[in-house]
């Protein structure tokens, strides 16, 4: 049995997600599981919407994110950043669109999101094409200063 349609296109919130992600070069649309999804062509998903999915009574997007980005996220505001059921024991990263948007934010994290499901082939070539962006832009450095700076373990020879 297919999914209900859980979004409705006339939505600004979803209209506003919508025209970040297709912005983005090689990115389409595909409805799944009754959400929007975001994809790379050639590529994979990067991120998936969340309206009210399975009850969660929010609003929002699940966006595929690099390592260590979920948990400074969720550390640093866990009212507009979450753990997604599915996804997030894989790395992914809730984002509440319907609580306090940066959106200039969400199009940083959207980014991430988008580089890590480029074909490797495409990869290097599609960060040029997006003015120089790394593997990361930045939103976990910005938002690190907020958890706490790693402490530094010192090797036999610091010990000496």
């Amino acid at each position: 049995m297919a999914h209900p349609r859980m979004y409705d296109d006339s939505d600004p919130t979803i209209e506003h997600l919508r025209k970040l992600c297709l912005a983005l070069p090689g990115a389409f649309e595909k409805e799944a599981w009754g959400e929007c999804t975001f994809r790379v062509t050639g590529g994979s998903m990067f991120a998936m919407t969340d309206n009210n999915h399975h009850g969660s009574g929010r609003v929002a997007v699940w966006v595929k994110a690099p390592p260590m980005v979920q948990e400074i996220l969720v550390n640093s505001d866990a009212k507009r950043f979450f753990v997604p059921p599915y996804m997030g024991p894989k790395g992914w990263v809730g984002v509440r669109l319907d609580y306090k948007v940066d959106w200039d934010e969400v199009a940083d994290i959207l980014k991430d999101g988008y580089l890590m499901s480029t074909p490797r082939r495409l990869g290097s070539r599609t960060a040029s094409v997006m003015d120089g962006a790394a593997a990361t832009t930045g939103v976990a450095k910005k938002r690190r200063a907020g958890v706490g700076k790693p402490k530094k373990i010192a090797s036999g020879r610091d010990r000496g």
